[in-house]
């Protein structure tokens, strides 16, 4: 049976000279890995442009019970995202963001809210200007709140954020996996934030690389195997 949803294209790998497969967050089915042919024929219903990391993407696909790759029969741009891909540092956002989506989204299962939260911030880097530095970290933040392990909130006289447990605390864990009281005072900044403020936290490089690495060790603390991400190398480059 072909049905249609829309999608956000989170990897392509190529299979062949003529096929490859995508792996896309649907509203519809969640993340699903579809076999495409010929992407880059003239006469075929898929273009290549469609599955460009985070495209917003309105597809046609044959689901099969039981098959870990279904098979994608047409798809179109649901939103032109001309303004991310021809911009360096939002390109290199979305191979950041779409590798962290992989590596997290797994289930093959509906999460309409999910699907909403990040149509919205990937229109949302699409629209801003250029003070977007903190914009990942913002996302990286709200995502958690998704999967199932938000930050608390901030705790007064709180010094220390507890990596492992998601909590603040006023006195040091007996754990490593915690925020030193710079870092924390930073982090209850960030949580603050939103899209639409990516620049009200000034950071410079290092605090930002620093929190970023702080934020992945929180994400391998609670995200069942994942292990980091290749992508952090050209965001700690692209920011300095």
């Amino acid at each position: 049976m072909i049905s249609k949803t829309a999608g956000i294209v989170l990897r392509t790998l190529k299979y062949s000279d003529k096929s490859s497969i995508v792996t896309i967050y649907t509203r519809e089915w969640g993340s699903t890995s579809y076999m495409v042919y010929g992407p880059n024929g003239k006469k075929s219903t898929v273009k290549s442009a469609c599955f460009l990391p985070l495209s917003l993407i309105e597809i046609s696909a044959a689901h099969h019970p039981g098959k870990e790759i279904h098979q994608l029969k047409e798809a179109r741009i649901q939103y032109n995202l001309s303004g991310i891909y021809s911009n360096p540092v939002k390109n290199a956002l979305t191979f950041f963001i779409a590798e962290l989506l992989y590596k997290t989204l797994k289930q093959p299962e509906p999460e309409p809210h999910i699907f909403n939260f990040l149509q919205q911030a990937i229109l949302m880097l699409e629209h801003s200007g250029d003070d977007i530095a903190n914009f990942h970290l913002i996302l990286m933040v709200k995502l958690s709140g998704y999967l199932g392990f938000e930050p608390n909130g901030e705790e007064k006289n709180a010094r220390y954020f507890d990596l492992m447990n998601g909590v603040f605390l006023s006195h040091q864990p007996l754990h490593r996996h915690f925020m030193s009281p710079e870092m924390t005072s930073i982090f209850a900044s960030l949580l603050r934030l939103s899209f639409e403020s990516p620049g009200a936290l000034l950071l410079n490089r290092d605090k930002r690389n620093e929190l970023l690495d702080l934020l992945i060790e929180y994400y391998k603390l609670h995200v069942p195997e994942f292990h980091g991400l290749n992508s952090v190398t050209v965001l700690h480059e692209i920011f300095n």
